[in-house]
């Protein structure tokens, strides 16, 4: 006896979206929407007084949810490249002053440690940009002092990287437009890349068409391992096995392509288990072949402009027993995204480390949506209060 067969054809639409009740693959293709909404709020004048500042430092404080994670992302980007420290904190350190802008981003409105940090860091006279909820304690803690992006598109929680990941962008370009501005992408353009690979990824799209649906299919019923060919991605692979988990209940694993490849003898072994209900009693290797055994997914992000390179960091996990199925993970063609009024869509291609791992992103969690639904309908306990974007 072997493992049941999914519960769901990836290719059957309208099974898809008939089990999509909670409306996970909707907040996964969301993130274009939360980029062009942070690209609005900028464009209103929020982060104005930004403007001529050259600060000394600006300082991230993250609350719970994936604040933390697009905060680390960004750092691993652009930290040694920007001509200010950028300095990742969960409270105010004791040497911001007047001289320093403090970002802080957070999902609770009502977390009493955010709420502290807001109010000492504009006691010490620092500009402060908040990207949390406007409402309860932390509006009468902000009380018209700081600059506010609260969110302006509900997603569930763990779709929110991208939001804060393009609150982050907009507050360095708006403080260090020399350095940072060449080397970040444009929230518009973005927005637009975003949303092309959300249409790619959308269950409308066949398997083979459809490169969320072909990640989900090679991660489903198996042992998961992420990983990243440099600082940044491995931050993204960090992101993504968070995200299986919360939203998939799929156990995977994060680390750096070195451990990995360092460990590469023993995955093996562990691969060679019986897979998963798998019962010999009921076997007969001349009518049903070999028994079959576990599995073991590696699923490498990659924004290296050099694909050869990357390919060839894999080769190691080819050899031997070939229970690793090794995979890189990404932007290898063009997006292409419609523009309103166009009479035939426009040619995209993500081109920063920071632009690419984000398509990236959005991917993978379309990808963990998909899992989800694999697994079976939703029930109400796993529907996320502030989320009401409907289906896709």
């Amino acid at each position: 006896m072997i493992a049941g067969t999914p519960v769901l054809d990836l290719d059957d639409v309208a099974s898809l979206e008939a089990a999509d009740s909670g409306g996970t693959l909707r907040s996964a293709a969301s993130g274009g929407a939360q980029v062009r909404a942070t690209a609005a709020a900028v464009g209103e004048g929020v982060l104005t007084r930004l403007s001529d500042m050259r600060p000394r430092s600006l300082v991230i404080v993250t609350g719970a949810g994936r604040a933390a994670r697009a905060a680390a992302l960004l750092v691993a980007c652009l930290g040694d490249r920007a001509a200010l420290p950028i300095v990742p904190v969960t409270a105010i350190p004791q040497w911001v002053g007047p001289l320093d802008v403090v970002l802080v981003a957070a999902d609770d409105a009502g977390d009493p440690r955010v709420i502290g940090a807001i109010d000492r860091a504009l006691h010490r006279g620092a500009e402060v940009v908040v990207a949390a909820p406007d409402e309860g304690p932390l509006r009468t803690a902000a009380a018209g002092r700081a600059a506010m992006l609260p969110p302006r598109v509900p997603v569930l929680d763990h779709n929110r990287l991208l939001r804060y990941l393009a609150i982050g962008i907009a507050v360095l370009q708006a403080i260090d437009p020399t350095h940072i501005g060449p080397l970040t992408p444009d929230l518009e353009t973005l927005a637009d890349a975003l949303d092309a690979e959300a249409l790619r990824d959308g269950p409308t799209n066949e398997v083979f068409h459809n490169p969320a649906k072909m990640l989900a299919a090679r991660m489903h019923q198996r042992s998961i391992v992420l990983s990243g060919d440099s600082p940044a991605a491995t931050q993204v692979a960090a992101h993504i096995s968070e995200v299986l988990l919360s939203s998939a209940g799929q156990i995977g694993t994060a680390a750096e392509l070195a451990q990995v490849a360092a460990a590469h003898n023993l995955i093996s072994e562990a691969a060679g288990a019986a897979a998963p209900g798998f019962d010999p009693l009921f076997h007969d290797e001349q009518l049903d072949g070999p028994a079959p055994v576990q599995r073991v997914g590696l699923f490498v992000v990659s924004a290296d402009a050099d694909q050869l390179a990357a390919h060839r960091r894999l080769t190691i996990f080819g050899a031997g027993s070939g229970l690793i199925d090794a995979e890189l993970v990404n932007v290898d063609a063009e997006l292409i995204a419609g523009q309103p009024g166009e009479q035939s869509p426009r040619a995209v291609r993500p081109g920063s480390e920071l632009e690419q791992l984000a398509v990236l992103v959005l991917r993978l969690e379309t990808a963990a949506a998909y899992l989800r639904l694999l697994s079976g309908p939703a029930t109400p306990a796993d529907r996320s209060a502030h989320y009401d974007g409907g289906p896709f």
